[in-house]
């Protein structure tokens, strides 16, 4: 099989890695630089537990194959802050319960990030809209949406 040799900054660390073709951008992030947080649900864009930003916009990392980020910039849950020093979306997640098991969390989080910077969302309708592609289980999103809305009044 032959490998295309890539460049990437993801989190602000440059990486140059040799890939396959066919190797997804999530399978990237998790088995060749080991940023497990970027979580791997539904495998079909649907349920949006793999959103990471890439060049500033929220994509599904298992639609992507990681040559095609050749050059690109990408950000992942473990770039947003640290257990010590969550950001301040992380702290309003942390603060008004909007996590359950988890597992939807990071990609709540990115296209939460990616909202906040781009839209007013003047409205509890506008950041469930915007949150409408990422699927969870457990919270009835409604933590979410009070955790979203913290964040943006915070900023």
């Amino acid at each position: 099989m032959s490998t295309h040799a890539i460049r990437v900054t993801v989190n602000g660390t440059v990486y140059e890695r040799t890939v396959e073709p066919r190797l997804l951008l999530a399978d990237f992030l998790r088995n060749t630089l080991g940023l497990t947080g970027t979580h791997v649900g539904c495998e079909h864009g649907v349920c949006g537990a793999c959103t990471v930003l890439v060049d500033g916009d929220s994509v599904r990392a298992c639609l992507l194959f990681a040559v095609q980020l050749d050059g690109s910039k990408v950000e992942t849950v473990e770039g947003l802050g640290t257990p010590a020093r969550l950001n301040p979306l992380q702290e309003a997640f942390r603060e008004h319960h909007a996590l359950q098991c988890g597992f939807c969390t990071p990609g709540m989080l990115m296209t939460a990030t990616d909202l906040l910077r781009k839209y007013p969302l003047a409205s509890d309708d506008e950041i469930r809209a915007g949150l409408s592609g990422n699927l969870c289980r457990c919270t009835g999103y409604e933590h979410i949406v009070n955790a979203v809305r913290a964040a943006r009044d915070a900023r």
